[in-house]
């Protein structure tokens, strides 16, 4: 299921760039979030590359997934691939774009769940969140750095 989101936010790219590469402060502020556990990629020398295990809630249910994270900060992108968890691929790609006074920030998901019955439900409702999640992004940018 692939999906893209893009929006205008009036703050600076390297600041919106700041505040998703911020993977530790998730569970603060990203809906569904419970936990997230960040760690350097084994190899990775430059320390750009880390691993994050995020945990989402749904209700009653708890699932845990580790993706490999890449974090630009001249490129001002981030990738993420998933490594382990609920799907056969998790592929998503962050860029933030100077914008007049601030950041058109987009954001491109694709994924998909590996077990066909828990598919067909969670992958519309997983794929109805990531705006959710983009604008929770965008409050936090508010918070930080003022309005």
């Amino acid at each position: 299921m692939n999906r893209f989101f893009e929006r205008h936010v009036p703050h600076l790219p390297q600041r919106m760039f700041e505040v998703v590469s911020d993977l530790a402060d998730y569970p603060r502020f990203v809906p569904n979030c419970k936990a997230m556990v960040v760690r350097p990629a084994p190899g990775a020398s430059d320390g750009g590359m880390k691993l994050a295990t995020m945990t989402l809630y749904f209700g009653p249910i708890t699932q845990s997934y580790t993706s490999q994270v890449a974090a630009d900060p001249v490129a001002l992108t981030i990738t993420a691939k998933a490594v382990d968890g609920p799907f056969s691929f998790l592929n998503s790609l962050w860029r933030f774009e100077p914008e007049g006074m601030g950041t058109r920030v987009r954001f491109e998901i694709d994924f998909k769940i590996s077990n066909p019955f828990i598919a067909a439900i969670a992958e519309p409702a997983f794929a109805a969140k990531q705006d959710e999640i983009m604008q929770a992004f965008s409050d936090e940018a508010d918070r930080r750095f003022g309005v």
